[in-house]
Parts: structure tokens; sequence; C-alpha cells
């Protein structure tokens, strides 16, 4: 039996997405651990993972810390001698691969969109494209989670296209199918009236979501849907600065913010249209969440997101930051019950075909097996 150490920082949907691998991943051939930052809980993976371990990782660069969760994790896999070392997103990619650089395990790395293709300034691109480029050489195999992420690393020059293998993400449905019948959240849980129009949209509250773009589309979509509310579904460092521009709206009684929760799923099925305003995005997991549960969808025209959302089939595309495209998305939605419906039900279906968790976790057991054999 091979042993797998998943290596991972980020939460969220890099979270989710790790979480419905380990149910899937057969057992009988690998054995799981799982080396996380300590936005992890042990409860949540008991049943899923032979060994848990928190490492204190943090998400912004802070070379004493890195230097100290290096050398944790150069010991545990001392320790726990794993056959191939997963990395999940750029921060624990870094760390996972520096602490086996001497090592040299078989290394699988999943940045879950490349840091680089981040909006910040050209000397951190490069920082992060140098850093990308030398750890390359220590990877056996880079996994990108759409086409766009294959590209973007050709064009920056991370490594040989023969290193870079496209497994697009995916979504348990049978999982979310299982819950539904414990689903107990309801509009009134959260003050939402039912006769509201919702908008939803989950996700970290951070720059890359644009939430803020979201709250200047709710002063206009509420000019014309005087029903609208609307429902942000994550925590993150923006939430302080999206209260103060809720207070300045004037928008406290129709804006609601959830906080984290255990099951994003739950809160999508209350939508009557979802959104997903990015500035950049990698994938986009939440939007196989959002058409599994046959939502109309508004999403921004960028990087990934197109893989996923076909204007006019599943969804509307819009620009980045463009409030009133995305007013006028948003209303062509609303007024238009046919179109919506049209979206909800290709979204379903594409989800199926596109976009299930069995297959992405068949993909990676091949790739498993034929690293282990180069």
């Amino acid at each position: 039996m091979k042993k797998i150490m998943h290596i991972v920082q980020s939460s969220g949907g890099v979270e989710r997405y790790i979480q419905m691998f380990l149910r899937h991943i057969d057992t009988t051939k690998y054995e799981n651990i799982l080396v996380c930052s300590h936005d992890y809980n042990v409860e949540e993976y008991e049943d899923l993972v032979v060994a848990f371990e928190n490492v204190d990782m943090i998400r912004e660069i802070n070379f004493y810390y890195d230097l100290k969760a290096i050398w944790v994790v150069h010991r545990l896999i001392i320790k726990y001698k794993p056959d191939i070392i997963y990395c999940h997103s750029s921060k624990a990619g870094a760390i996972g691969r520096a602490a086996d650089f001497f090592i040299k395990n078989k290394v699988v790395y999943n940045p879950h969109g490349w840091a680089f293709s981040m909006e910040c300034g050209k000397l951190k691109k490069m920082f992060y494209c140098i850093v990308e480029r030398f750890l390359a050489g220590c990877t056996d195999r880079i996994i990108a989670i759409s086409n766009y992420e294959k590209q973007i690393a050709l064009e920056n020059h991370i490594c040989p296209s023969d290193k870079i293998q496209v497994i697009y993400n995916g979504i348990d449905v049978l999982e979310y199918e299982k819950n539904k019948i414990n689903f107990n959240v309801t509009r009134a849980d959260l003050n939402i009236p039912d006769s509201s129009y919702l908008i939803g949209f989950v996700g970290r509250l951070t720059k890359q979501k644009a939430p803020d773009i979201l709250l200047r589309a709710a002063v206009q979509i509420k000019k014309k849907i005087p029903q609208a509310q609307f429902l942000m579904v994550g925590d993150g460092e923006e939430r302080e600065r999206l209260v103060q521009m809720i207070e300045k709206f004037n928008l406290q009684d129709c804006v609601h913010i959830t906080g984290w929760v255990d099951n994003p799923m739950e809160y999508i099925t209350l939508f009557d249209q979802a959104m997903l305003l990015s500035r950049w995005e990698g994938f986009g997991l939440v939007l196989a969440e959002y058409m599994w549960a046959g939502k109309p969808i508004v999403a921004t025209n960028v990087n990934a997101i197109p893989n996923l959302i076909a204007n006019g089939v599943n969804g509307l595309l819009v620009e980045k930051d463009n409030v009133k495209e995305i007013v006028k998305a948003s209303l062509q939605i609303f007024y238009n019950n046919e179109l919506a419906n049209l979206f909800g039900n290709n979204g379903k279906r594409i989800v199926r075909e596109r976009f299930s968790v069995d297959r992405v976790v068949r993909e990676h057991e091949k790739l498993f097996e034929i690293i282990n054999i180069d």
C-alpha cells in the first residue's frame, strides 16, 4: 500500500477539495497522511487519514515562520516516509517541496491557482515566478486545475509542458444529495423574508473575490428589485471593511454575512441567483456547486471561469469590477424565468458530465501509478 502525504495551508475551497478527495480515493491502495495548518481540525479527518499533523503555516510570506515550518515538515517526512508527497496551494507547495529537497520523494504539486496570477506588484509576481521555476525542478508532476492554469504556467516558463497535467476540479454530487435531507437552515434563520429575491455569494471575503463590487452592484440592483436580498457566505480579512460599506450604502436591511459555515451547499440552496465576481480565479470550485444546485449564475470573465461558465449557456459572464454589467446581467436573469431555468438545468448537466469528484480521483490515481513507475 502506498502512503501519500498531503501538505496543505489554505482553507476554504482547498479544504473542501481535500475532504472530497480523501473520501473517494481507493483506501485499499493508498494510505493518506494530512499535514496542514491550524485552520484544519483533526475531528473532521478521523475517518479519512491514518495520521494528522498540524503545522504552524501562515498565508503571508514570513521567512522566520516559513523556515520553521519547512523544518517541521522535513521532520514529518522523515518520520512517515511517504511514497508520494502531494502539496496543495502555493504556500504549502513551497514549504512541502523545500522540506523534501534533500530527501527526494516523488512529489506532486497542485497550486489551486498560481500565486503569480494574482493582482499584485511586478516585483512580487517576479518573485513568485522565480520560486515556482526553481521548485518545479524538484517536482515530478504539477496539476493544473484548468486549461488556463496550464497555459499561464507555460507563458511564464514555469516548467516544460510534459510536467503539467490538467485535472479539472470536481464536486461530490452524491455526498451533496445524501446530505440534502439534513439541510435545515432557512431564510427565516438568517432574517431574510421568504418573499425576497435572494442573490448569493460563497467564498472568502478577500480582494480576490471582489465582495466590495457585489455591494456596489447591490445598491443598483436594490433600486430595480425592491425585494432583493444579498447573502455572503464566508469570512475573511475584508469583512470589517465590508461592514463599513454596508452601513455607508444603507444596506443593513438587505445584506447578510454568515461568517464561516460547515456546509456552504446548505446556504446555496436558498439562493435565487448566484454570483462569483472574482478579480482572478484558478478554477472557482463554488461555480460547480452553484451549478449542481441549479442556480443561474453571474460570474466574471477572468482566467479559468470561462472554462466552467459558457456565456448564455449556464450563466452570464461580465467584465471584472464592472458594476454596470453586473447589474444588467442580474436583472436579465431576474426578469426572464425561462432563461434562469435554462441556466440551472444546463449547469446540472455540465457538472454530471465534466465535474464529478470520482473523475478527479481516478485521474489522480492513474497519475500516482505512473510517477511510481518513472
